[in-house]
């Protein structure tokens, strides 16, 4: 992990300022490190699972099939939220500390849209009503040693059936619950499992658990059988296509992926790394 001074000059060079630190053990670490992707590509992939009756599209007018392709580039810094709809904050100031010379973060703002990825996809069905749950976050770590997936999270912003509708309901997961090897939980003010207070901005924080694999539905892509589990999450309703239409009204859901600044993995060991895919997968059952 780069020392105080080293990650100093880091910022200087890039003019971010993006640290949380505390006092440990008489040394100084950070749980809020400087990412920059813009020489990297991460693709993510929409894939509806259960044939032509459930489609997605990029666009609500779009055209609607069994898979959407995204991809992005750009910069994640590290941001944390406990409610999506509320935003995201990240740190833009810091002090000296008390009783060392470190630094610790004072002043939160709201993040600039560049600082995670947003992106919109809609949902719908050809046929009967049909329930949608997540199956799957696929993804690939392009350093197994330094695994980014560790500190990501994905959200999911779902609105009622139809254009321009407001979001009804938000779900956050997180990637994985395996640990980065070097995490080390470090913000300043708050425990492990809290993020910052979404409703503040003085870096209050709130404790929060996000929803994990546990949370998905269990779907065979040789059988095309989806299975429920007692903590499965339905994501959303595709309401029924009526007589002589291609498909039902689509819902739209708006998609995050972002660095949790205040997960206890999100440590320096990952500056420099990337993930090198990540697929999103759901699966329909009729309602």
């Amino acid at each position: 992990m780069s020392d105080s001074r080293q990650l100093r000059k880091t910022f200087r060079r890039t003019l971010v300022v993006l640290l949380i630190a505390v006092l440990a053990a008489g040394t100084v670490t950070y749980a809020w490190y400087i990412y920059n992707t813009s020489r990297h590509v991460t693709d993510v992939k929409m894939a509806a699972g259960t044939g032509v009756t459930f489609l997605i599209s990029n666009s609500y007018n779009g055209d609607y099939k069994t898979s959407a392709g995204l991809a992005f580039q750009g910069f994640l810094d590290p941001v944390s939220t406990d409610n999506i709809e509320n935003g995201f904050q990240k740190v833009t100031g810091f002090t000296g500390g008390t009783s060392q010379s470190s630094l610790l973060a004072n002043v939160f703002a709201p993040a600039q849209r560049s600082d995670y990825y947003e992106t919109s996809l809609f949902l719908t069905t050809s046929s009967v009503a049909t329930d949608v749950y997540l199956a799957d976050i696929a993804y690939d770590d392009e350093d197994p040693d330094n695994p980014i997936s560790t500190a990501l999270r994905v959200g999911f912003a779902v609105h009622a059936p139809g254009q321009g509708q407001p979001v009804l309901s938000q779900y956050i997961f997180e990637l994985t619950q395996t640990h980065n090897p070097q995490g080390r939980y470090n913000t300043y003010n708050g425990s492990v499992g809290d993020v910052l207070d979404s409703s503040r901005s003085d870096g209050s924080t709130v404790t929060f658990t996000p929803l994990n694999s546990s949370n998905y539905c269990q779907y065979n892509d040789d059988t095309g059988e989806l299975a429920l589990l007692p903590s499965s999450i339905m994501l959303c309703s595709l309401p029924a296509a009526s007589a002589n239409a291609d498909h039902g009204t689509p819902v739209q859901v708006d998609v995050y992926v972002w660095l949790e600044g205040c997960d206890e993995d999100c440590t320096n060991n990952l500056a420099n790394t990337n993930l090198e895919s990540l697929a999103l997968h759901f699966a329909g059952k009729q309602g």
